[in-house]
């Protein structure tokens, strides 16, 4: 997830405005008017303790343009590259693997009586083998570096579950770049059960050069440096998963197909209470019936959708679509 402290939604109800001056720039500017434009853009409201991260990414991002922050603050509306790079610079990619095992663990179970489920009508209708290929589908929601996407693959092969698809989402053109290139470090690597480790291997020197298929071309030998990247995802779980950028705020979904399992852990405590209202109206949306949301333990407390019934569950939040 692109994680930022938690906010009241009251916190900047009546903050005066706050004049900062860009470190290299020597401009400046109205805190306040670039903390409204992110949440404007990307839903995200920015608590006072991140003031000096978001000047920092302003400034950074008018310096690489050789520009003044006020210069980029004009530019933005008619320059995507900028606006891009400046989200990038505010969002803070941190994930790691297997961060909340019992969610994990829950997805893996629900995939695996789907593909009991599937098995069980091919034996006992020879019409319903048409329909055998039907994905079991997982969409995880502010997906950072992809290393939630990651383990629920692993968790899944691991179990022998070979039928199922998982699409990875962020704002971030940055942290999807990275995650779909599937390079991490050591300390990542420590966080894998043992159970999923054969799902890595050894990451050479020039392997983004020398494969860029499944990556950008603009992945560079830098990238993987800044990273310190040792490891790599072996390359037979790539078939199975997809990294799209995209705001959750917008209308449009990623994908056209309904979900078997939502996963929004740790994201929408960063949005507005109505907000989250109409993010979380919009995943039900794209929830298969008898499909399931799974949020943070305590996230969304408030929510009563009349189309979802929260399951009695003793370790995941998780949600129920009952009618559409």
């Amino acid at each position: 997830m692109n994680k930022f402290i938690q906010l009241d939604s009251h916190a900047n109800k009546h903050i005066k405005p706050i004049l900062v001056e860009a470190s290299s720039q020597n401009n400046s500017f109205d805190v306040q008017q670039w903390r409204r434009y992110i949440e404007q853009e990307i839903g995200f409201v920015l608590p006072d303790v991140q003031l000096q991260w978001l000047i920092n990414a302003i400034d950074h991002t008018a310096s690489s343009y050789g520009l003044t922050p006020k210069n980029l603050w004009h530019r933005l509306p008619k320059n995507d590259e900028m606006r891009q790079q400046l989200l990038d610079n505010v969002l803070i990619h941190e994930s790691r693997f297997f961060r909340y095992i019992p969610s994990i663990n829950f997805v893996t179970e629900c995939a695996a009586q789907h593909q009991r489920l599937r098995l069980a009508a091919i034996n006992t209708d020879d019409s319903a083998e048409r329909n055998s290929d039907e994905l079991f589908r997982i969409w995880s929601v502010g997906c950072a570096s992809g290393q939630e996407v990651w383990s629920l693959a692993m968790s899944l092969i691991s179990k022998q579950l070979k039928n199922y698809t998982i699409l990875g989402t962020d704002i971030s053109h940055r942290a999807i770049k990275r995650a779909q290139l599937g390079h991490y470090d050591q300390r990542q690597q420590s966080l894998i059960p043992d159970s999923c480790q054969q799902f890595i291997q050894p990451l050479c020197a020039n392997s983004a050069i020398r494969k860029p298929s499944f990556c950008d071309s603009t992945i560079t030998k830098e990238m993987i440096a800044s990273n310190q990247a040792h490891w790599q995802i072996a390359p037979s779980l790539k078939q199975y998963v997809s990294f799209v950028l995209h705001n959750i705020i917008e209308q449009k979904p990623p994908t056209p197909h309904l979900q078997n399992v939502i996963i929004c852990q740790n994201m929408l405590l960063y949005f507005r209470k109505f907000d989250q209202r109409d993010i979380l109206a919009r995943l039900s949306e794209q929830c298969a019936l008898g499909g399931y949301i799974i949020l943070a333990p305590g996230e969304a407390l408030f929510w009563r959708p009349s189309n979802m019934r929260r399951i009695a569950h003793p370790q995941v939040n998780v949600w129920q679509k009952i009618n559409a």
